[in-house]
């Protein structure tokens, strides 16, 4: 039995020197635990009309997603293309995160894709996960807030659906599946 037990306690440190904490290796190994985590949570979620995963095996801190309008919003039936780039030290800090695909609306610039949305800014808290970012986003396409536009042309208009509607199709690119 003490065979076994050997066997399967971890291997003992030969070396003198201590170990380092906080190291950089130690942070990047967290940051990597925690987006492997979020992206099982992700994948096994049942939260219609998001999506996110890393764009390749090989950066775990680099990811593409989408996003679906909500139904019943004038983005209904619509799907936007994101990117979303992890800073070092997430979550302590928030994700860089826009629209790769035109999104016309009040609180995303229409050029550049950068999105006003405060918990990606001031608001950010580290119990954020991708899943409530990506669920906040679509949320915000339903529901802009006005009184902080990206877009004012957008703002100024979306009291006026039809002419809202107009504008939206005239940017709107639909992604390749």
């Amino acid at each position: 039995m003490d065979q076994i037990t050997t066997s399967l306690a971890p291997p003992t440190r030969t070396s003198q020197k201590p170990a380092a904490t906080g190291s950089t290796s130690d942070v990047a190994s967290s940051v990597t635990k925690r987006l492997s985590s979020e992206l099982m949570t992700l994948m096994m979620s049942s939260s219609p009309g998001i999506s996110a995963f890393p764009r390749s095996d090989a950066n775990l801190f680099d990811w593409v997603g989408t996003i679906e309008g909500p139904a019943g919003t004038i983005y209904g039936g619509l799907k936007w293309k994101i990117a979303i780039h992890f800073p070092a030290n997430y979550p302590y800090a928030p994700p860089v995160i826009k629209f790769d695909t035109p999104c016309y609306h009040p609180n995303v610039d229409i050029n550049s894709g950068a999105i006003c949305l405060d918990i990606l800014q001031d608001k950010w808290s580290a119990v954020y996960s991708v899943q409530t970012i990506l669920l906040s986003l679509q949320s915000l396409l339903g529901e802009p807030n006005n009184a902080s536009p990206l877009n004012p042309d957008a703002a100024n208009i979306w009291s006026k659906p039809d002419d809202f509607k107009t504008q939206l199709m005239k940017h709107y690119r639909p992604i390749a599946e």
